[in-house]
């Protein structure tokens, strides 16, 4: 019932936002008839084909997102038709004038005035409003979409989705009904119905020509955010709880892509939320060690199962290894492995994939080894083993006692002292000598060592299209579409530019011709920048500068003093890393290859 909630009021609070704007004309086109027999169903036809196309979209794959761009193309030629219509009402019979009754017939379920095929005419038109319709991926869809990917494909989904597009639709009709009572008092006060048909055609057709070029996607792209996100972000912090959720957020940890950035929700499901235990208390059970068998491989190990663990004390680490955050952990997690290996300590890694790259075996193997990970690896691309676990985190570790049972948790980076003191404690319950010193100061070097949490002013910033902020390219973002991009005049605070021919999907911006550059106003001692090339490419040579000079004593463990590198694989670049005093920078790296692939930025 409380998603139910969160899903309608945030599909209600989407007429607040820039993304509504392209289908307000459509809306309105139908302003001046019944709205029972007009507005009404072509509202339900925009909520149902939105909650079915947005179900497909989220459980079905590329496939869907192929029927959705053709269906696009489909609406779009549509409603041309329908704007032709109302701006020259004789234009139906010209164009169809060997089938006159046809453009006669299509003309009169224009206007409305066709009886029940008017009802048709206006659920169909809501039909093509559904499939132009892409609300802003805020808060709550955030949390509803991350549900749909974390446990695949269910009617609650799709309820769900339902719920909040009957919250636009709910709040459009409100707009509606106003607009629909506004435009009769003109049409009786100055007789200008005809006008305002016609002007509303000249609207839609160029929402059109704006929706079919992608000018729609740039304007927005321009338009600042509404503060509707950070309200729907504070609405679903308050009614989930969110308090121990913002610490966990906050805490060095990666949320599944999709909402990684986009909000706070409670974690549900298979962990039991437990106040944190101090010293030789008793830890409570959260639940079960699940199986390990939907890994689709294993590294440095042959498949292990929950039965063969019985006896041992485990460590489940979920990781993936181009996220800094579990990179800043793995020492931690290697020196435990080491110490406590021959005292019957069991750890083992599932790595859960962020980005497609990291599905890749070969790499993850590669990682691996560079990294030193030398203990058992499950290599969990479906998902299995974290859904399992009802997991939400990168990075998250569960500590397993000699019986199967979860005691302790942790997710994100940090408290690592209590986690390793709960090590202690199951291997003492397992009838293993307790050590008789403390956990020992563990230190971690280059994109392993520790952030430096005060001085940390930026956060992530995704680079595709589908989680992009800050991004202030006079051209805005053009999605799917090699664009010629320039360096904006003037880059703020955590804002972020490109330069040079890239085409920017929904996961990474492609670069087409060298000497492109990418361009991030920032705050922060390291600067990381996940990037690759695609398989069997020749690397990429690029140069960092740092307000325009080269980095000297500031340059990352992946580039030289004089700000030179090369990209030889897909995973995360240390390109900064600032001695002394830490002052906002303009960082900007110029790649003087084509082919390089840009994921997302992370700082620390």
């Amino acid at each position: 019932m409380l998603l139910t909630t969160l899903a309608f009021v945030g599909g209600a609070l989407t007429i607040l936002s820039p993304c509504i704007l392209p289908v307000l004309p459509l809306v309105f086109s139908r302003s001046d008839q019944s709205f029972v027999r007009s507005g009404l169903p072509l509202l339900a036809g925009m909520a149902l084909t939105f909650a079915a196309v947005a179900s497909l979209a989220a459980t079905g794959g590329g496939w869907a997102t192929q029927v959705n761009e053709s269906g696009r193309w489909i609406a779009l030629a549509l409603f041309g038709v329908f704007g032709s219509t109302l701006l020259f009402p004789a234009l139906a019979d010209r164009l169809m004038r060997p089938l006159v009754r046809a453009g006669n017939r299509l003309t009169l379920l224009a206007h409305g005035r066709g009886g029940n095929a008017g009802i048709v005419w206006s659920l169909l038109l809501g039909v093509a409003t559904g499939l132009l319709w892409a609300p802003c991926a805020g808060p709550i869809l955030g949390l509803v979409l991350t549900g749909a990917a974390l446990h695949g494909a269910n009617a609650g989904t799709t309820w769900l989705l339902l719920s909040y597009a009957a919250g636009a639709a709910a709040s459009l009709a409100v707009a509606l009904f106003t607009g629909g009572r506004m435009l009769a008092a003109m049409k009786r006060t100055l007789g200008v119905g005809q006008w305002i048909r016609r002007a509303i055609g000249a609207t839609i057709l160029c929402g059109v020509a704006g929706i079919a070029t992608g000018l729609d996607t740039t304007v927005l792209a321009g338009v600042s955010q509404s503060p509707v996100g950070g309200f729907e972000a504070k609405l679903v912090e308050r009614l989930s709880g969110g308090t121990a959720s913002a610490k966990n957020a906050d805490n060095g940890a990666r949320k599944l892509r999709g909402a990684a950035h986009a909000f706070r929700a409670r974690r549900t499901g298979f962990i039991r939320r437990v106040s944190a235990s101090t010293n030789d208390a008793p830890l409570p059970v959260e639940g079960r060690l699940p199986a390990f068998s939907g890994a689709v491989e294993w590294i440095n190990s042959p498949p292990l199962s929950a039965d063969q663990l019985r006896g041992k004390v485990v460590v489940v680490e979920v990781w993936t290894y181009s996220c800094i955050n579990c990179l800043r952990t793995l020492p931690y997690v290697k020196a435990w492995s080491k110490r406590y290996r021959d005292k019957g300590l069991v750890v083992i890694g599932v790595h859960a994939p962020e980005f497609a790259f990291e599905r890749d075996i070969g790499n993850v193997r590669r990682a691996t080894h560079v990294l030193g990970v030398d203990y058992p690896v499950a290599v969990d691309n479906k998902f299995a083993i974290w859904r399992a676990l009802g997991n939400q985190y990168w990075p998250a570790l569960y500590i397993v006692d000699a019986q199967g049972r979860i005691r302790h948790h942790q997710f994100g980076e940090g408290g690592y002292g209590k986690s390793e003191q709960a090590i202690q404690q199951l291997l003492s319950e397992a009838g293993q000598t307790k050590p008789a010193t403390g956990p020992e100061k563990i230190e971690g070097s280059g994109t392993q060592m520790a952030s430096d949490t005060k001085d940390v002013g930026s956060g992530e910033t995704y680079i595709g299209y589908s989680q992009a902020e800050g991004f202030v390219s006079p051209e805005g973002v053009i999605e799917g579409r090699s664009r010629i991009y320039s360096t904006p005049s003037h880059v703020s605070l955590n804002n972020w530019g490109l330069a040079g021919d890239w085409n920017i999907g929904a996961e990474c911006a492609t670069l087409g011709s060298a000497h492109g550059k990418i361009v991030y106003r920032f705050h922060a001692r390291d600067l990381h920048l996940v990037l690759g090339t695609q398989p069997g490419a020749k690397p990429v040579r690029f140069r960092v500068t740092i307000d325009g000079a080269p980095p000297g004593a500031a340059h990352g463990s992946d580039v030289a003093a004089d700000g030179s590198g090369t990209i030889d694989g897909q995973r995360l670049y240390q390109l900064v890393r600032q001695p002394g005093d830490i002052q906002d920078r303009t960082f900007t790296i110029e790649f003087l290859d084509p082919g390089v692939d840009a994921y997302a930025f992370t700082f620390g």
